[in-house]
Order: C-alpha cells, then sequence, then structure tokens
C-alpha cells in the first residue's frame, strides 16, 4: 500500500508540473501575438469553410 502512495504522489506531482509548464508556453505564446500589433488575431479558417461549402453546396442547380 505505501508503494501506491508514492506512485501516486509522484504522478500528481508530474501532472501538476506538465500543467505548469503548459500554462507557461500558453502565455508565453499570447505575450508573443500581443507584440505583434501588425498582425489580427488569428480565427479558425475551417469555421469560415465550412459555411461558404454549405452555401455552395445548398444553392440550387441550374442546368
Amino acid at each position: 500500500m505505501f508503494e501506491y502512495e508514492i506512485v501516486t504522489a509522484v504522478r500528481s506531482a508530474d501532472l501538476i508540473r506538465e500543467a505548469a509548464e503548459y500554462r507557461t508556453a500558453r502565455a508565453a505564446r499570447k505575450a508573443h501575438r500581443a507584440s505583434l500589433p501588425d498582425q489580427e488575431p488569428r480565427r479558425p479558417v475551417r469555421a469560415f469553410r465550412s459555411r461558404s461549402t454549405r452555401t455552395a453546396c445548398s444553392a440550387p442547380h441550374t442546368a
């Protein structure tokens, strides 16, 4: 039982460390984007493409 507690504590510490690294990297990316005033915020292109595709596909076909 003691071994299980050690493994659980180590895994928990690893997860906390990974989460902290992820948050740090995410904050750095956000700060980098904010430091580039020329660029507009990035938006996913997929949503726009799918909307355009649906509109084009739903248009009536003329022969």
